[in-house]
């Protein structure tokens, strides 16, 4: 009985690491948008549906796999997240009374927007991305691993450390991290903050929709699931501290296990409010973030 028992705990455990890794594929691009363009993304969740629904159409349209059509999900969403960006930019440098929380208003009726126009277009069914590139089950030990799952998380890893190569190694990443910390100054030095922004903008669409694609693989979804997945980002990034990009490696696979946990041993009906009643206790003890590098929320 008590091997049983300890084998339910590693499996939920485990299950919930696999799916962190995703929530970290989605918050990363999230966080860094917030530190360049100093607003929070209510449309994150709806870049995930996107992603989730174009991997639907990958093969209604195109005969195409999902998963070999991620890159072509990432150079689509990338380019409308880089039209998108100069909007924002716009709305967020304007001389109107309080830019930003214009240009918070602004993401979340881009939103409304996108997630009515594929209520309208797709109607209220759940749906799920079908793939026969990746299925089965790998088994060690009695433990039970999704191949989808897995897939799902060594994207997130190989994603995330390709960004934060780009971030580190590369000449367009140090302009981005030097805008992050600050924007004046890093406009003095010649950068192009409103050109960087709408990089970064593109970059972290494009990777929000390859991730709700992969979720799509593990979930279903409708067109009304964006607003909870903007609220695991925003659990996410506010846990890692507000513009630390490391801490979202930490903060998603806690939020994937937490929530897990939550799941098998309490109930799903309880899920967000014992994950927020835990980030509110961790923000009363570190209101930087699980690194203490971000900036207080």
């Amino acid at each position: 009985m008590v091997r049983v028992t300890m084998q339910l705990l590693i499996q939920t455990i485990i299950d919930g690491l696999l799916v962190g890794g995703l929530y970290v594929a989605i918050s990363i691009g999230f966080s860094l948008a917030f530190g360049v363009l100093d607003v929070v993304d209510f449309a994150v969740g709806e870049w995930v549906m996107l992603g989730a629904f174009m991997g639907v159409a990958s093969r209604a349209w195109f005969g195409i796999d999902p998963i070999a059509f991620l890159p072509a999900v990432f150079v689509i969403f990338a380019l409308i997240g880089f039209l998108v960006a100069p909007l924002i930019y716009r709305v967020r440098t304007s001389r109107y009374a309080r830019p930003a929380l214009m240009a918070l208003a602004f993401t979340f009726g881009i939103a409304m927007f996108a997630r009515g126009t594929m209520m309208t277009a797709v109607g209220f069914d759940p749906r799920t991305v079908d793939t026969d590139l990746v299925s089965g089950t790998l088994m060690i030990g009695g433990l039970h691993l999704p191949w989808l799952r897995l897939a799902g998380f060594l994207f997130a890893i190989l994603s995330t450390a390709l960004f934060m190569g780009f971030l580190f190694f590369t000449r367009t990443g140090l302009a981005v991290r030097a805008t992050a910390q600050n924007k004046r100054n890093a406009s003095l030095m010649g950068i192009d903050v409103k050109r960087l922004s709408a990089i970064v903008y593109a970059i972290y669409a494009g990777m929000t929709a390859m991730a709700g694609v992969l979720i799509g693989t593990i979930y279903s979804f409708t067109a009304q699931v964006g607003p909870e997945y903007s609220l695991l980002a925003f659990f996410v990034v506010v846990m890692a501290g507000l513009g630390s990009v490391g801490g979202v490696l930490v903060a998603g696979l806690f939020l994937g296990m937490l929530q897990a946990l939550v799941t098998v041993y309490i109930g799903a009906d309880y899920t967000l409010a014992i994950v927020f009643g835990v980030l509110f206790l961790i923000l009363l003890v570190s209101p930087q973030g699980v690194l203490r590098r971000g900036l207080a929320a």
